[in-house]
């Protein structure tokens, strides 16, 4: 009982902890939606409809409906089978209908909104872990610089808010489901928790192909503790830190868990498309998608500078990609853990490195949030007056964007 009370206790208080995050985060989306319901009204559209109703979210409660196996030929020969959308969202979705009267696409409306405050709160959780306590931060040079109140914890939150492409973590994909698993799977990293960590991993790599980063975070953190372990005796017969009874045997099983949800789907694919091991990456080609490195992408930014006033989208995407390295370089100089540079460098590459669907990108980047850590830690160093006034500010044009965007070409 006593024990069963301690960890009450400490879950009350880590939710008091990041309830600041937790409302700045929810005023943000707030935010976000009232300016997507006002600009809808004035162009005789559904906002409903824009987050619950089109693109992938379709596809989803499809898959939720009526199961696997719908593909669409096109004209051109192309086939778009819906066996490239992982499973997690449309059966949360089917849940959902089953034991409320909500429809599919309500229910993942629902799904989608709370698993923006469970990765709010995973962020958090992280952020305030790296960079939030006086103590780690000064482990990366960020002594009585950085606060120990859980300011770079809520400073993460609202940067990942205010993201230009940040509507869709309220719209029917599986970003927000995902990015939720994530930082929770890493989070079960930086604390010990192997188990958990595996287990969520695979819950990722249910939601998303990019499900393999987290559980390559979750390799590559284990493989070190491992030799940190092997190593953890000296020479002279002194002893380490003294390691839980288990301990091993737990990260040996949550090394086994974590890449079961991706792989495990990729190969089912594969046996039901009759096509092997491989036979995804046949559904993905399907989509004109795939991994060539980034020529396709490098490609297309080049073909912006070929009139005017196209080249400065060019040169805007020119300045995002080197913001993007910047920033993966400034995680790298602060000592983030090695989980999440690993994840964060992993979705990154994925993410630029596709040969289709370049409007796609600014969402398929969403989840690595790690990214915006060193930017965190440098907003929560600032006077509250002048981080409000940055946050609001950029809030302001997220929601603009966000209303002007989903109303235009939206997220493909």
């Amino acid at each position: 009982m006593t024990d069963l009370a301690t960890r009450t206790a400490g879950r009350a208080g880590a939710l008091r902890r990041a309830a600041p995050a937790l409302l700045g985060y929810a005023a943000v989306r707030t935010l976000g939606l009232l300016a997507l319901a006002l600009w809808s009204a004035a162009h005789d559209k559904s906002a409903y409809t824009l987050l619950t109703a089109r693109w992938d979210s379709l596809w989803y409660t499809g898959v939720a409906d009526q199961g696997y196996g719908y593909e669409v030929r096109l004209p051109n020969g192309d086939v778009h089978s819906n066996l490239a959308f992982f499973p997690l969202l449309p059966w949360l979705e089917r849940l959902g209908a089953a034991i409320s009267p909500l429809s599919y696409a309500d229910a993942g409306f629902v799904v989608s909104l709370l698993a923006s405050l469970a990765a709010a709160w995973g962020i958090f959780a992280v952020a305030d872990r790296v960079y939030g306590r006086n103590e780690e931060g000064a482990k990366r040079g960020l002594g009585r610089v950085v606060a120990g109140d859980g300011r770079a914890g809520t400073c993460a939150v609202l940067l990942w808010a205010v993201l230009p492409v940040g509507i869709v973590q309220s719209m029917a994909y599986s970003e927000s489901l995902f990015t939720a698993l994530a930082a929770w799977s890493l989070y079960a990293v930086l604390t010990g928790r192997w188990v958990t960590a595996g287990a969520l991993a695979a819950l990722a790599g249910l939601t998303r192909p990019v499900g393999l980063a987290v559980a390559a975070a979750v390799w590559a953190a284990a493989v070190v503790a491992f030799a940190r372990s092997r190593s953890a005796d000296a020479p002279d017969g002194a002893h380490g830190p003294a390691r839980a009874p288990g301990d091993g045997a737990r990260r040996v099983l949550g090394m086994f868990l974590a890449p079961l949800g991706a792989a495990g789907y990729v190969l089912w694919v594969g046996h039901r498309t009759g096509k092997g091991p491989l036979g995804y990456l046949d559904v993905q080609a399907g989509w004109r998608n795939g991994f060539d490195g980034g020529v396709a992408f490098a490609r297309f930014v080049a073909g912006r500078f070929t009139g005017f006033p196209s080249a400065l989208a060019g040169v805007g995407l020119v300045v995002g990609v080197a913001l993007l390295v910047w920033l993966y370089v400034a995680c790298v100089r602060q000592r983030q853990p090695l989980a999440l540079l690993v994840y964060a460098g992993t979705v990154t590459v994925l993410a630029l490195c596709a040969s289709s669907y370049f409007g796609s990108k600014p969402r398929l980047l969403m989840p690595a949030f790690p990214l915006l850590l060193p930017l965190a830690a440098a907003l929560a160093r600032l006077r509250t007056s002048r981080s409000a006034l940055i946050v609001s500010g950029a809030a302001v044009a997220s929601a603009a964007y966000g209303a002007f965007w989903l109303n235009g070409s939206g997220p493909p």
